[in-house]
């Protein structure tokens, strides 16, 4: 018996009998503990890299993990031991059946992130899911429909919004002090080519067939199911472009979803260059120039080709998202912010009437919504206009077209090129 069945059910035996039940101070949370039944019980679903940052649960008093699921009995085992020797799961739908979880950490490669968000929602649980968002366009708007349905929480990875330093830029463009905004710049690191095809056995206690879920099946290499192979493998997402570009396109959207101008850009024009016959065979560098409804240009771009054109003085460094006023311009990124001025810098302390909401980690904000219902800084609509600005930023890479965006009827105008906002999937696992 959990805990929180523990309450219950004592609750309901004291109450049958008709005298008030007897629970001991430290289950009911008194002297500076958090009572179990207002922790959020959390199932980690993935074990690679990412799923470190799931550690944070562990040291946050409002939840704790409370069972994880791979298909590599390594990993997983691994993670069961740190966190208390939980409950541990090769499938992750095993998870989802549990009762007592009230939310899950989707850490898995992109092209599994939307499918188990979809049965994680159904399921009744909250969810944070890494970034990117969709392996494409139809995938995002999937996500948004069934997650509303079932009114979910729902936390995006790009944890930009929950640095101080990203929300006082931001807030500074938002309340006028560099003026009427003229232009926007966003970039990212660019993507990788190559990888080794060489076919190999899969390893014991590895279950491929679990690990590939909807992509195609595929001969089995070391270079496929690294990090690199889940990022930089069209079967697997549409490469850096999304990948790394989610973080700075994510912090764009902040600024435009609170600016009057929720809508993404709708037009889109880009050059770009990728090795179809490699392992790697995503987008590795790409020059997008995109545009609002009511004219405003915004260009993307990776990072080799922002700083070699450099076509604002303050477009430098690996990733950023630059505002440029008619007064001024700042920059935010992860590592810093950076302004025109230091005049205008200082204006930051007390920059105006508008704010954003105010997020100091990006783990504890999703499980203190996951608790109270509220919704979290960087939420689900929000990260759908994000990616999907994206993958037509990708789109008009690969068509060589100019991709117009209906954003009423949330569709691509081209008929040729509307294709692409579906990706095919293995039946069993079909949307």
């Amino acid at each position: 018996m959990n805990r929180r069945q523990f309450l219950k059910r004592s609750t309901a035996a004291g109450a049958a009998v008709g005298f008030p039940t007897i629970i001991p101070s430290t289950v009911l949370g008194q002297n500076g503990n958090v009572a179990p039944s207002n922790k959020a019980a959390v199932g980690l679903i993935a074990c690679g890299g990412r799923a470190s940052y799931g550690g944070m649960y562990h040291r946050y008093e409002k939840s704790e993990i409370v069972a994880v699921a791979d298909p590599r009995k390594d990993r997983r085992d691994r993670f069961s031991a740190r966190f208390n020797k939980c409950a541990a799961y090769n499938d992750f739908r095993e998870l989802l059946a549990r009762e007592d979880i009230d939310a899950v950490h989707i850490a898995t490669q992109d092209h599994w992130h939307v499918p188990i968000a979809l049965l994680a929602a159904q399921a009744g649980k909250d969810m944070y899911t890494e970034k990117p968002l969709g392996h494409s366009i139809d995938q995002d708007l999937k996500a948004r429909a069934i997650v509303d349905k079932y009114k979910r929480v729902f936390q995006y990875g790009a944890q930009q919004r929950s640095l101080t330093h990203v929300r006082l830029g931001i807030e500074l463009a938002l309340n006028g002090h560099i003026g009427e905004i003229k232009e926007l710049y966003v970039w990212a690191p660019g993507g990788r080519s190559g990888g080794n095809k060489a076919e190999m056995p899969v390893p014991e206690g590895f279950d491929y067939d679990m690990w590939l879920g909807p992509a195609p099946m595929a001969p089995f290499c070391n270079d496929r199911v690294s990090s690199q192979g889940s990022w930089h493998c069209y079967d697997y997402a549409i490469g850096f472009i999304a990948g790394w570009g989610a973080h700075p396109m994510d912090m764009l959207q902040w600024w435009a979803d609170n600016a009057g101008l929720e809508e993404i850009p709708v037009k889109y024009q880009g050059t770009g260059s990728w090795k179809p016959d490699d392992l790697y065979n995503t987008v590795t560098n790409w020059d997008v120039h995109t545009e609002y409804a009511n004219g405003l240009k915004m260009r993307f771009m990776d990072n080799g080709t922002a700083n070699r054109e450099k076509p604002h003085p303050g477009v430098s460094g690996g990733h950023g998202t630059l505002l440029v006023g008619a007064e001024g311009w700042v920059r935010v990124d992860r590592g810093g912010w950076k302004t025109s001025s230091e005049e205008l810098r200082m204006k930051a302390k007390d920059s105006g009437e508008k704010r954003l909401k105010v997020s100091r980690d990006q783990i504890t904000n999703f499980v203190d919504c996951v608790l109270s219902r509220e919704e979290p800084v960087d939420h689900l609509h929000s990260a759908v206009r994000s990616d999907v600005a994206t993958h037509l930023s990708e789109i008009a890479v690969r068509t060589g077209k100019v991709i117009e965006w209906d954003p009423k009827k949330e569709t691509i105008k081209d008929e040729e090129a509307r294709v692409r906002m579906k990706r095919d999937m293995r039946e069993q696992w079909k949307i």
